[in-house]
C-alpha cells in the first residue's frame, strides 16, 4: 500500500499580531481576530523565501526517517510563491537534500492546494513501481498587499512528505478530487500581490469544493465522519474549516489537534499539510485522518488516511526534527516597520 515515509516541517520563528497590523491600518483589532480566528502569524527572515522553507522541511523529513536520497526519483514543490517565474524550486530541493540527477522534478502551482497535488503525483509514480520514493512539499512565503484583508492571514511555512509503499507509517487509503473554473482568487503576471474576489471565496469557493471533495469520497469509499479519530481541513482562517467541519459533521475534537492557523497564519500551500503533520505529531498507530485541501481557481484534493504500527517503530523518529508545536512555540515578535522589511514591502535604497 502506499503512504508516507516521513515527513517534516519547518516554520520562521518571526511573527507579528493580527493587531499590530490592524493599528497601522486604523482597523479594530478585536473585530479582524474575531472574524477571522487568527490571532498571529508567521514571518520569513530576511533571508528565507519558499525554496529555503522547502528545503528546511524537506532536510527534516529526513531526520526522522533513513531514506536513501537517491532513491528519491521525484520532487515535486507545490507553491504559489517560487522564487522564481521562470527556474524550478524543486531542482533546487532535489540538490539540496542528495537526490540523483536521475530524477523527475517540478513545480505545481494550483493556489493552496498544490502540495496536496504533489502529494497524488507522487502516489501513482510509486505505486505504479516507476519510482521507490517522492518528494512531495507545500510551501509557501504568502502574499497579501497592504491593507489587504489577505495581510492579516498571510504567512510563511511548508511541509514535506515522502511517499512510497516500503512500509510507510500511514497508509493513503485513498484520494480524489473535485475542480472547477471559479475565479474566486487570482495573481497575473507581472503583478506583486494576488487579488480576490470577495464573496466568491466562501461559498463558491471553498465550501462548495471542499464539500464536493468529502462528499465524493464518501460515495467512493463508504465511510463517513465517525469513521475518523481527526480531520484536517484547509486553513485559510479558523472559521472555514470550523465552519465546514460542522456542516460536514466532523466534531470540533476531531479538528482540534491540525487546527494551527490561529497562531501560525495561512501558509497557503502548506496550510493543510502543516495542519497534517500536526495531527502526524500526535497520532497513533490505527487513527484514521481525514485531509480535505483547497485551492482557490478553484479544487479540493481528499485524502483517507490511516497510521500504521511504522510510526512507533525504529525505523521512524518523530523526536529527531521539530513537532509543529515546538515550531510554534518561543516566536520572535515583530512590529509592523520589521515585518514590511522582512517581506520586502520596503527596502534599503543603495
Amino acid at each position: 500500500m502506499v503512504g508516507i515515509m516521513t515527513y517534516g516541517v519547518y516554520i520562521p520563528r518571526y511573527r507579528i499580531k493580527v493587531e499590530e497590523i490592524a493599528r497601522i491600518w486604523g482597523a479594530n483589532a478585536e473585530d479582524i481576530s474575531g472574524g477571522l480566528g487568527v490571532y498571529s502569524k508567521s514571518v520569513p527572515d530576511l533571508d528565507e523565501d519558499t525554496a529555503t522553507i522547502a528545503v528546511e522541511a524537506a532536510r527534516a523529513a529526513l531526520a526522522r526517517r533513513a531514506i536513501d536520497p537517491a532513491k528519491i526519483g521525484a520532487v515535486y514543490v507545490g507553491s504559489e510563491s517560487h522564487p522564481y517565474a521562470v527556474k524550478p524550486t524543486a531542482c533546487t530541493v532535489g540538490e539540496a537534500i542528495g537526490a540523483t540527477p536521475n530524477m523527475t522534478a517540478a513545480d505545481y502551482e494550483f493556489a493552496c492546494k498544490a502540495g496536496t497535488a504533489g502529494i497524488q503525483t507522487c502516489m501513482g509514480l510509486a505505486k505504479s513501481g516507476m519510482i521507490t520514493y517522492g518528494l512531495a512539499v507545500g510551501s509557501d512565503v504568502a502574499q497579501g498587499a497592504p491593507s489587504d484583508a489577505l495581510e492579516y492571514t498571510a504567512a510563511a511555512g511548508g511541509a514535506a512528505y515522502v511517499i512510497g509503499c516500503d512500509d510507510p507509517i500511514a497508509t493513503i487509503h485513498h484520494t480524489c478530487s473535485y475542480t472547477t473554473d471559479t475565479p474566486d482568487f487570482w495573481r497575473r503576471e507581472g503583478q506583486d500581490y494576488p487579488r480576490h474576489g470577495g464573496r466568491f471565496t466562501g461559498d463558491p469557493g471553498y465550501f462548495k469544493h471542499v464539500q464536493g471533495a468529502v462528499n465524493l469520497i464518501f460515495e467512493q469509499t463508504g465511510k463517513g465522519p465517525k469513521d475518523y479519530d481527526y480531520a484536517v481541513f484547509h486553513q485559510p482562517n479558523a472559521k472555514f474549516p470550523q465552519r465546514v467541519a460542522k456542516i460536514l459533521k466532523f466534531t470540533p475534537e476531531q479538528i482540534k489537534p491540525g487546527l494551527v492557523v490561529p497562531r501560525l497564519g495561512n501558509t497557503y500551500s502548506g496550510s493543510s499539510m502543516i495542519g497534517l503533520a500536526a495531527t502526524l505529531d500526535i497520532a497513533r498507530p490505527g487513527d484514521r485522518i481525514f485531509v480535505a485541501s483547497f485551492g482557490s481557481g478553484a479544487g479540493s484534493d481528499a485524502f483517507d488516511i490511516e497510521v500504521t504500527d511504522a510510526i512507533g517503530s525504529e525505523k521512524f523518529s518523530r523526536d529527531a526534527a521539530p513537532t509543529v508545536e515546538k515550531l510554534l512555540a518561543n516566536p520572535i515578535w515583530v512590529d509592523y516597520a520589521q515585518y514590511a522589511r522582512h517581506k520586502g514591502k520596503i527596502v534599503m535604497q543603495k
